[in-house]
């Protein structure tokens, strides 16, 4: 009843906005024909049916992916953060130079008698990360090189920052070698 009281502009006017909304529609199916890989047929409903399975598709990948996220932690350790050894009064009274009385550390050149480097390390899965603060001297990264490789560690990059004047900065990425 209302179709037929309406002028003849009005139907016409709904005329074309119909045929824009179904233009609009196609193009529409068109763009998402072009994303969803696989299309055998090009039918709207084929077009339809498989899109909704391409993004259950990928919706069931990133629940996967979160979980692999979930279980991939990386875990932080600092060995070793002090920069001064407390004073014995033993140590001061006698003068012990023997080898066997210097600590790993004092061996391994990193510092001196009364300093500790400050070393921290991360592990995720079969990678490491250490990061070293010790004191500047002479061949002190060939030495915690050495002592990493020493650990059943493959150094796959290694970088080492002056700190100050007297410090550096060494970080070492590594993997562990079966």
């Amino acid at each position: 009843m209302a179709a037929a009281t309406r002028s003849p502009s009005h139907a016409q006017d709904h005329i074309l906005a119909e045929r824009k909304r179904r233009e609009k529609l196609s193009q529409r199916f068109i763009a998402l024909s072009s994303i969803v890989p696989g299309l055998k047929k090009m039918d709207k409903a084929s077009v339809l049916g498989d899109a909704i399975k391409y993004v259950k598709h990928l919706q069931e990948k990133i629940k996967q992916l979160e979980e692999q996220t979930k279980k991939r932690t990386v875990e932080s350790v600092v060995l070793v953060k002090r920069y001064h050894l407390p004073a014995d009064d033993d140590s001061n009274s006698s003068s012990n130079d023997d080898d066997d009385s210097k600590s790993n550390v004092e061996k391994a050149g990193c510092c001196s008698d009364s300093t500790l480097p400050e070393i921290e390390a991360r592990a995720s899965e079969r990678d490491v990360m250490i990061r070293i603060h010790c004191e500047k001297q002479p061949g002190v990264l060939a030495k915690v090189l050495t002592e990493v490789e020493s650990l059943h560690l493959s150094i796959v990059n290694s970088s080492v920052m002056p700190f100050g004047n007297s410090t550096l900065d060494i970080t070492i990425v590594a993997q562990v070698t079966n």
